[in-house]
């Protein structure tokens, strides 16, 4: 853990040039004590590193000091720096050391290309926090001390005791064989076996963790793509109802915003889209198709159909003249 503190210091004083111990304790998450502690090691361990004082003082680098290539040419950092550009630091509580592999990934590229690379990625954004309609992403927060538990216990391939709060049920704590972890648009969830029955958590409702000394009971090898595919088909059919809509392509977000999934889509020839989307109940898809009005026309079930022509029959009747 320190080795690559030690290391990640020596990127931020390269890349950044001068800087006091609080900024240092700010980026690694340390105390300033640590940092001089950190600095003392560096200067006993060979690497060039002196201190200025004054009011524009810190610590820095001997000019040309270089740590050794990674080999990525420009592109493949680039393509890092992107991908490492969007909300990745909300991702499994890995935020820190995204942070440190980006200081990594820029220190790899020659110095003639660190610039050009840097300036690029400023270039492209993913995933912003709000899209054109103003409408910022539903976050969902998971507590870094619970998240490192729940990590730790997957990738260890421990059991994990989770205090879990199920939708209208109050918090139980649970034993539970870990098998892996799956984020889709800001939440995630942990997949699991309990007692030999496959189980899927939302991470956001789990309110404590702890990993156990004992080995999960879960194969050596898991394909965690089927497995969730699997977990997605098997909840879509549990009591749902799937319904085909042809939408309006401007009321397409509104619709997938009420929908549990999507399942299909594609446009058609007069440039409305048709989806096949389902819902928690016959109850739900109608009050959500109704808030569309004529932007959204329903083409199966046909008992959704008679449920929307009664309830526009009963709204016109209401308002006759």
């Amino acid at each position: 853990m320190r080795a690559d503190r030690l290391v990640s210091l020596v990127l931020l004083l390269r890349q950044r040039g001068r800087l006091t111990a609080d900024t240092l304790a700010r980026e690694l998450e340390v105390s300033t004590r640590t940092v001089l502690r950190d600095i003392e090691a560096l200067s006993a361990a060979g690497v060039p590193v002196y201190a200025e004082r004054g009011r524009h003082g810190g610590f820095a680098l001997l000019p040309g000091f270089r740590t050794e290539l990674t080999g990525l040419n420009h592109d493949e950092a680039l393509a890092l720096l992107t991908a490492g550009s969007g909300r990745g630091d909300q991702t499994f509580g890995l935020g820190s050391a995204l942070a440190s592999a980006m200081r990594k990934v820029v220190d790899a590229l020659p110095e003639s290309h660190q610039a050009s690379a840097s300036d690029a990625a400023r270039r492209i954004l993913v995933e912003p926090e709000t899209d054109l309609l103003s409408r910022r992403p539903v976050t969902e927060e998971v507590p870094d001390t619970t998240m490192i538990e729940v990590r730790r216990a997957v990738l260890a391939g421990h059991r994990l005791r989770i205090h879990y709060a199920a939708t209208g049920q109050p918090p139980q704590w649970r034993t539970v064989d870990p098998i892996g972890l799956v984020t889709v648009r800001d939440r995630g969830y942990l997949l699991a076996r309990r007692s030999g029955a496959d189980r899927t958590y939302r991470l956001s409702r789990i309110l404590a963790a702890a990993e156990l000394p004992e080995p999960a009971q879960r194969p050596n090898r898991v394909d965690l793509e089927q497995a969730w595919r699997e977990r997605c088909a098997r909840f879509l059919s549990d009591g749902h109802i799937a319904v085909l809509v042809r939408v309006s392509p401007e009321r397409r977000e509104d619709l997938l915003s009420t929908a549990l999934a999507v399942r299909a889509e594609e446009p058609e020839t007069d440039g409305r889209l048709r989806l096949e989307v389902t819902f928690q109940d016959a109850r739900h898809a109608e009050w959500a198709l109704w808030q569309l009005s004529t932007d959204a026309e329903v083409l199966s079930p046909k008992s959704l159909r008679t449920a929307l022509h009664d309830r526009a029959t009963a709204i016109a009747a209401r308002y006759e003249e």
